[in-house]
């Protein structure tokens, strides 16, 4: 033998899916798209090539139009190539929609991150991470980056940056992080990009401790120290809260605002200053955590606890996750700041992931209110209609101190309430039967002041009214209040405090702020306004009856809108006073103390012993029954986790109580930390299954809800 070929066959060249064209194609002819689709399935990058007519704005980051299938639809170019990844036949790229590359590398790693973490697509991320397009205003910029006088701007300047023209913020705006042990370091870790994490919090929202002023100078000395800041909040008065404060700190060009209640406009001019790198600091709401922002030094999130941080859409991520994720990608510093502390804060302090700014006690005790329990056996001795009163005497006297200004400056008072409207809830007046709807089964309630002069009911799920009811279970028509709102409250307090006005903060008409003339402030929790130089007094109503709701959750809910109340009232060197009506003792004694991170521990060493979030990981899936259970077998856990069991499937109840129609059935499946990547690799592997396959109607899967019961 020696080793030559018998048979002399021409050997086929290589398959590369480039066709011939006129001209040839351009260097890296190859584009990567992803497709904007939530489809599971779909959830990769496809190959498409570049004509050389689209070579100059074909740029990995821009949107594209690509064929697929029967219909034109939109991606993301990510990235260039010399060679396909596949031998099939490649379309080239229909358009290029806009050579703005709106998807940076990092929100791009990021977004895959996330998308792996809740068993998520990346499409569906981004979708959340990138606003809408609108042509107008990629056109203002290039026309104001071509004529910089007309903005006032030098040519490739930063209008965010430090100018040694620039005169120094008054002393007033600055923060003094010197109360805070351990500040200083982390912002000089921050300036160095060491990356550090810490958890704050604060005793006190207002005065020398204003929230909206401590995030407004953690960004405004990033952005000295010449990286970028992220700011995330809540809802809108917080944002409008921070935004003044960095009016004053940095000016009104040194930071864009990003929130969807801006309109699309005002959003997505925000978003390319900072993709452009004209601003270095981006504050806002649930979306700003995705802020393309070059070389972020710190990202930053008030109120973790909040539901309103958690992604209403699919894959329903929470922005502390995200937060956490980007910082550790990004190299830069975490700030997660609140009044209270979440055990998924306290979880990471206590591994040693995330640090902790100190306060001592003396500053605590400085900082904030005096609390009172009406529940104690001192109070209970001295008002023996206290168990049947919903403003005990104590309250009462509270109020009407503050008001005067006994123990200093009179000023207004802030009564919280656990309810919206007049009379949500009622009852039967001789058997205590919960008064329910005839039609639907959902709970009755007067309305109004109107509906309960004319005895008229109303549902709160149907909406049917009827005034002639009777107790399926004793026949009897007389009702009485289960539970008073806002609107109830703010009428029986006009009364009982003749000449004071009564202001209510709820539901569509919410106050951001009050001044500081004496007045009585009703507000449900979440719906407080912040009063010019604080509270005199808060009353905390309704406590007993918020504790009573289910949820695993409940108890630290409730701790955390009492929190943010007091944390409004001036210290009680200055007489601010806050009284609570609740008989829970271990939640009760968490506010007297000012102990968010001892309830916090308590909390979690809890969760621990019953294995329960944030302990643990928990996945739900939820849809109809059939799809349910065929999802879970469709699911293949690896080995050494085979063993989880899953909970469920059992019917969902919708909010209110109500049951769908179709029902609706969930199940849970708890795991470790050490085994959840596995596990939601294994879940989103099912989710492209069942997509490709058809099998089953779509199922919904969640990775650690916080709005579970």
């Amino acid at each position: 033998m020696t080793g030559e070929p018998l048979f002399d066959l021409p050997v086929p060249p290589p398959v590369t899916g480039l066709p011939e064209v006129a001209g040839g194609w351009p260097d890296e002819p190859v584009a990567r798209v992803l497709l904007d689709s939530g489809v599971p399935h779909l959830d990769r990058e496809f190959d498409y090539l570049v004509p050389r007519a689209l070579d100059d704005g074909a740029r990995p980051g821009v949107r594209v139009k690509v064929r697929f299938g029967h219909q034109d639809v939109t991606g993301w170019l990510l990235s260039r190539g010399s060679e396909p990844s596949t031998g099939a036949k490649l379309l080239p790229l229909r358009s290029v929609v806009s050579p703005e590359t709106v998807l940076t590398p990092e929100v791009r790693d990021l977004a895959r991150a996330v998308a792996a973490r809740y068993a998520g697509t990346v499409a569906d991320v981004l979708r959340v991470a990138v606003p809408p397009r609108v042509a107008k205003v990629e056109k203002a910029l290039n026309a104001e980056a071509e004529s910089p006088e007309a903005t006032g701007t030098r040519p490739g300047t930063d209008a965010a940056a430090p100018s040694s023209e620039d005169s120094p913020p008054p002393e007033d705006t600055r923060f003094d992080w010197s109360r805070l042990q351990g500040a200083e370091a982390f912002f000089e870790q921050v300036a160095a990009g060491d990356g550090p994490r810490a958890a704050l919090t604060v005793p006190s929202a207002h005065g020398q401790w204003d929230a909206a002023a401590l995030l407004a100078d953690a960004a405004a000395r990033t952005a000295e120290a010449g990286r970028a800041a992220v700011v995330v909040v809540p809802d809108q008065r917080d944002l409008d809260r921070l935004c003044r404060a960095l009016d004053a700190r940095v000016g009104t060009a040194g930071y864009a605002r990003l929130t969807a209640d801006d309109g699309p406009t005002p959003r997505y001019r925000a978003f390319l200053q900072l993709r452009r790198g004209l601003r270095r600091i981006a504050v806002g709401t649930r979306s700003a955590i995705w802020a393309p922002v070059e070389h972020p030094g710190l990202v930053a999130v008030w109120n973790d606890g909040d539901s309103l941080h958690a992604e209403q859409r699919s894959p329903y991520q929470h922005v502390r996750d995200v937060a956490l994720l980007r910082s550790e990608l990004a190299g830069a510093g975490l700030l997660l700041a609140s009044t209270t502390r979440t055990p998924e804060v306290q979880r990471m302090v206590e591994s040693g992931w995330l640090g902790e700014f100190g306060v001592d006690r003396a500053t605590i005790h400085a900082a904030t209110p005096r609390v009172v329990s009406t529940a104690d056996s001192w109070e209970t001795e001295r008002d023996p209609l206290l168990a049947r009163a919903r403003l005990p005497q104590a309250a009462w006297k509270t109020a009407r101190e503050g008001l005067e200004g006994r123990h200093g400056d009179p000023g207004p008072v802030l009564v919280q309430v656990g309810r919206s409207g007049f009379i949500p809830a009622l009852t039967c007046l001789d058997c205590g039967t919960p008064a329910r709807c005839r039609h639907c089964t959902g709970p009755l309630g007067f309305p109004d002041r109107t509906a309960s002069a004319r005895n008229e009911t109303a549902c709160r799920w149907c909406g049917r009214r009827e005034r002639e009811y009777s107790c399926p279970e004793c026949g009897s028509p007389r009702l009485r209040a289960g539970s008073r709102g806002v609107d109830r409250t703010a009428e029986e307090l006009g009364r009982a405090f003749p000449n004071t006005p009564v202001l209510s903060s709820s539901g569509d008409h919410i106050l951001s702020t009050v001044d500081g003339t004496p007045a009585l402030v009703v507000a449900t929790t979440g719906a407080e306004p912040v009063a010019e130089g604080g509270y005199a007094a808060a009353l905390l109503l309704d406590g007993d009856s918020q504790l009573l709701r289910e949820g695993l959750r409940t108890p630290g809910q409730v701790l955390a809108h009492w929190f943010a109340a007091a944390a409004l009232v001036r210290p009680r060197d200055d007489g601010g006073v806050v009284v609570v009506t609740a008989s829970q003792e271990d939640v009760v004694g968490a506010l007297v103390r000012m102990d968010p991170p001892g309830y916090a521990s308590r909390q979690l060493a809890e969760r621990r012993e019953l294995h329960l979030p944030p302990a643990v990981r928990m996945a739900e899936i939820s849809g109809p029954p059939d799809a349910v259970v065929s999802f879970i077998d469709l699911v293949e856990l690896p080995g050494g986790v085979q063993e989880l069991p899953w909970i469920g499937p059992v019917p969902v109840e919708e909010p209110g109580g109500a049951v769908a129609d179709p029902p609706r059935h969930r199940a849970l499946l708890f795991f470790p930390y050490g085994a959840a990547r596995t596990v939601v690799e294994a879940l989103r592997a099912a989710r492209s299954a069942a997509s490709a396959r058809r099998l089953t109607e779509p199922v919904r899967v969640r990775i650690d809800p916080v709005d579970l019961p």
